[in-house]
């Protein structure tokens, strides 16, 4: 079964993918490597999720925030590869929640983006990764993910 015949079969779909804000690209090629541009929650240009763990936002709704980034992140592979069958591997996630002062818990959240890597790619799907808390994130996204992945030949 094809990775998008995955996502369907979960009820998900990619968003367009999101463009650069600023002053970079949204990915970068190095041999079989595709470093991928942070993505916030958003979809198709609409933030999803906005506000701080801990305050206007929960773990669970975190939780979702960060497969939100997820979906974003695979139409940008998509983008960049052609094809989300040229992923090889998920290689590093780093995950960023906007939380209170004190908030421990960043791992449960990025726990969205990671469990669906592996949904969908299997032990493909499992990467090293970083979570951490952080006082605010771009247009006050309650997570971000950053990803690299090795592609294919």
């Amino acid at each position: 079964m094809s990775i998008e015949d995955k996502l369907t079969e979960l009820g998900l779909k990619l968003p367009a993918p999101p463009l650069a804000a600023g002053s970079y690209v949204p990915w970068v090629r190095t041999g079989n490597l595709l470093f991928l541009a942070g993505t916030i929650s958003t979809f198709n240009g609409q933030l999803t999720h906005v506000g701080q763990v801990g305050k206007e936002q929960t773990v669970e709704s975190a939780y979702e925030s960060a497969r939100i980034c997820a979906l974003s992140t695979l139409a940008n592979i998509k983008a960049a590869a052609g094809s989300l069958e040229a992923v090889k591997r998920f290689v590093l996630l780093t995950g960023f929640v906007n939380a209170v002062s004190g908030f421990t818990d960043s791992p449960a959240c990025i726990n969205g983006a990671s469990d669906l890597f592996v949904k969908l790619y299997g032990d493909a799907g499992k990467h090293a990764r970083a979570a951490v808390a952080a006082a605010g994130l771009p247009r006050g996204s309650t997570v971000e993910i950053q990803v690299i992945v090795e592609l294919r030949g």
